[in-house]
């Protein structure tokens, strides 16, 4: 009797939320895909459905806009802002690979290492901005419920150091913890705090309903210089935030995934509650023109000033959980970024590195920032001029290879097209934004005259934009005459082999 050949066995991966995730910065195995893209709607939802986007609302009423104004002004920004998410996300499931290493095909595997170091900047920068949001108002909630051991004798119940530390210490544990487990934990996490999150949400508006007058919804209009300022300042806080980030939670989804659903569900999952808060927030400061002014300092304990006090834990929780989701994103893809830079460490690994990171950049917020604000916006600006550079060119190169796909291993040392795009539109970019935070401000505006940073230009931190659009042209025209160049060089040399 003949033997039959047995079928090669096929290797089995735990892919369980129990398990610390293995793969690195390499491309995802298709053995190993699964999913739909209805299934990026959850990651995307938990990490922009947390108060803060309450916060955002206010923020934007605070930079002299009406009440229609900020919202159109927040949504035309969030909208188009996740777009480029979304637009990302998709080349995550053609290669398996995370964002920053496809990034890799346009820049070159060591011209990669400068948007790269961009990348982590942003994302550390951001995870640690949002455990600190969530310190700021866990201590002052904790100062409400417990002044006796977390509020300040004679300073009318502020919190003290130790219920700040704490506050920080506690959410940091918890997003490193998931940030280690990696994909699957996330991805599992992210749908139930979705859940838990949009209903403790909506009893937090349902309780401060009557704090909102409508009378006063109409406002005085800002100039259209604010406005434009208005919309940059919503692609800074929401899509901008992420655009480095898109490929690494599609990379799971089988390669022929579609397109279209992909960008659909990352772009829905990512605005649709933030901009239900946005408007909610911009009617509570109608109501209230004193909570623009009391955000800035802390806003998720001036969003909790007037609740009840039998709120404050639900409130408490509901703030925290919020924050942790989009820290827990933001370190897990710090993490790919550290890889992607060559640093010779597993991924789990990486994730406490950005942890230690995390807890110095949350000191400086906490500790020596004399305006959260004002910190926080100027941060805003300057990664969002070398985020809104860097997509352009990553967009140009993935609408390029559009029929030819992606080949991850075809990569040249140095995309020079690529690196001086981005370079030039940087560069650009930063002269043209102001920073109201003394420390920050000695890098930016070098472009713009005293006046002229003071008045309409300044406030319009137009710089964003122009970087996007200054890196999409000069790299499309760049990768153009590099492509004819080296196609002459080729076929000179192939005309001498003959």
């Amino acid at each position: 009797m003949t033997r039959q050949p047995t079928a090669p066995r096929r290797r089995t991966v735990n892919t369980s939320a129990g398990a610390v995730e293995r793969n690195g910065i390499n491309p995802v195995p298709d053995a190993e895909r699964h999913g739909t893209p209805a299934s990026l709607f959850w990651p995307w939802a938990a990490s922009n459905l947390s108060l803060a986007g309450v916060a955002f609302g206010v923020y934007l009423m605070g930079l002299g806009l009406g009440w229609w104004q900020a919202v159109a002004a927040g949504a035309i920004g969030y909208v188009l802002s996740f777009a480029l998410v979304g637009l990302v996300s998709v080349a995550g499931a053609r290669t398996g690979a995370p964002t920053m290493a496809i990034s890799r095909l346009s820049f070159g595997l060591h011209g990669n290492k400068l948007p790269t170091l961009f990348s982590y900047v942003s994302n550390v920068g951001w995870e640690t901005v949002l455990v600190t949001l969530s310190s700021l108002g866990g201590a002052a909630i904790l100062a409400r419920v417990a002044p006796g051991a977390f509020a300040e004798r004679g300073g009318e119940g502020s919190p003290t150091t130790t219920a700040v530390a704490l506050c920080f210490a506690v959410t940091a544990a918890v997003v490193v913890v998931v940030g280690v487990y990696g994909h699957a934990l996330i991805m599992k996490v992210q749908k139930y705090l979705t859940a838990a999150i949009a209903v403790m949400t909506v009893a937090y508006m349902v309780l401060m309903a009557d704090r909102v007058d409508l009378s006063t919804a109409g406002g005085a209009p800002g100039d259209a210089g604010v406005f434009v300022g208005g919309v940059v300042f919503a692609m800074t806080l929401l899509g901008l935030g992420w655009v480095n980030c898109g490929a690494d939670y599609s990379r799971y989804l089988p390669r022929d995934a579609s397109a279209r659903g992909i960008a659909g569900w990352t772009t829905l999952g990512g605005v649709l509650a933030p901009l239900v808060l946005l408007v909610f927030g911009a009617l509570l400061t109608s109501g209230d023109p004193r909570l623009a002014a009391a955000a800035a300092a802390d806003p998720v304990g001036a969003l909790a000033a007037e609740l009840p006090t039998w709120f404050l834990v639900p409130y408490l929780l509901t703030a925290v959980g919020g924050f942790v989701s989009g820290a827990i994103m933001d370190i897990y893809s710090s993490g790919m970024s550290l890889l992607t830079l060559g640093v010779p460490i597993r991924r789990h690994l990486a994730v406490l590195v950005d942890g230690a990171l995390m807890t110095l950049g949350g000191w400086y917020l906490l500790f020596v920032s004399q305006s959260f604000l004002a910190t926080f916006q100027a941060f805003l600006s300057i990664v969002g001029v070398t985020m809104a550079a860097w997509v352009a060119v990553f967009l140009v190169e993935q609408w390029r290879r559009r029929a030819a796909g992606y080949d991850l291993t075809a990569v040249r040392p140095v995309g020079w097209p690529a690196v001086v795009s981005l370079a030039a539109a940087t560069a650009l970019g930063l002269g043209l934004i102001t920073s109201a935070d003394p420390h920050l401000a000695r890098g930016v505006g070098f472009l713009l005259t005293e006046s002229a940073a003071r008045g309409t230009l300044g406030a319009m931190n137009i710089g964003v934009v122009v970087a996007l659009l200054v890196a999409g042209a000069l790299y499309a025209a760049l990768s153009t005459l590099d492509g004819r160049r080296r196609g002459a060089a080729a076929s000179t040399t192939s005309e001498g082999a003959l």
